[in-house]
């Protein structure tokens, strides 16, 4: 049986200041946090250990998800005192699994729907050295791509290109024989991506590609986080994280978790999400909007703007104990403004 690596100690500076006090896997999206969506993954596949790799702000995740038992998993922590890179963290992170076991490896700012459990099986049947999942898209030279043979074995890790050889990128989900992972060298910074996947290829050892053109987000920026909430809302993606137990109304337009209080005559859609402890008063109307918990948002008052086909300019989140209304404000914790409306 396969076990889990997830990858959650990057600072987020592209999400600041929302990554301030918040690393950026805890960062919500459709109520709940990014990294409880990915264990919720893990676990369909079958993967029921998983190490929590983290470095910034490592203190915030023990207190959410404990042992992981609420869960139906065992969670362990790997502390990196100064980060290590991917590579880095994976060994360090490794040292508290068994030595023979398929390694499953989740980069913590990636929201995906791919079939987990069919890149593992395919993974075993090559006796691959690692499998990747790559997935296809539009315009790949903001990525570094990655060619595959006829028989799915990767060639080439290419860097950012302004003409791509192919339109597949890495995906940032690893399936490892374990002894790939007990080659790198420990307490050091090393990348997977720049330096063990490149010098594997290079030694003909066996990579390969699981091509899954499922749904598959980078959550990197506040309107990558956003967009996810809402697909997650309106079911163009979907997380088995969002169980009933945990939701008190959910349509294609607005997603309610349970501890939420939110007004009768109160308007929510365009995937909205009213996280538990929110409080949405009457008469207000909130469209393509994340309330975080804490969150008050006054009588009368009216969030906009967060429709996929509106400018960047216009979108915002809305943050603990803040109800604020503008184009891509810093929405700072303590703030009121009720009443506002937005336009």
């Amino acid at each position: 049986m396969a076990v889990g690596i997830l990858l959650v100690g990057g600072f987020g500076t592209r999400l600041m200041p929302l990554t301030k006090n918040t690393p950026k896997p805890m960062l919500t999206v459709a109520g709940l946090p990014v990294t409880e969506h990915q264990l919720a993954m893990a676990k369909k596949a079958g993967i029921t250990t998983v190490v929590l790799a983290t470095s910034y702000l490592s203190e915030v995740f023990i207190p959410y998800f404990g042992d992981g038992s609420k869960w139906g998993m065992k969670l362990l922590y790997a502390v990196e005192k100064e980060p290590l890179g991917t590579g880095g963290a994976i060994r360090n992170a490794a040292k508290l699994l068994p030595g023979d076991e398929t390694v499953v490896v989740f980069n913590g700012d990636v929201l995906s729907s791919h079939n987990l459990a069919l890149q593992i099986q395919e993974h075993e049947a090559n006796n691959a050295d690692v499998t990747l999942h790559l997935t296809a898209v539009e315009d790949a030279r903001a990525y570094g791509c990655v060619p595959t043979d006829s028989q799915g074995r990767v060639t080439a890790f290419l860097e950012k290109m302004e003409n791509p050889v192919t339109n597949t990128i890495n995906a940032g989900c690893y399936v490892f024989k374990s002894s790939v992972i007990q080659s790198i060298e420990p307490d050091r910074v090393v990348s997977v991506e720049r330096e063990v996947f490149p010098n594997l290829v290079a030694s003909h050892g066996k990579v390969f590609g699981f091509i899954d053109d499922s749904y598959w987000l980078d959550i990197g920026t506040p309107q990558a986080l956003l967009k996810g909430s809402r697909d997650l809302v309106t079911g163009i993606a979907d997380s088995s994280a969002l169980t009933s137990g945990l939701v008190e109304s959910s349509s294609k337009e607005l997603l309610v978790m349970k501890g939420a209080q939110v007004d009768q005559s109160a308007r929510i859609d365009g995937g909205s999400c009213i996280s538990r402890g929110a409080v949405v008063g009457a008469d207000a109307h909130i469209s393509g909007s994340i309330i975080e918990s804490g969150a008050h948002v006054g009588a009368g008052a009216g969030l906009r703007g967060v429709h996929q086909d509106r400018p960047a300019r216009r979108r915002a989140v809305f943050g603990p104990r803040v109800f604020a209304v503008g184009v891509f404000n810093d929405l700072r914790s303590g703030l009121l403004a009720d009443g506002l409306r937005h336009r």
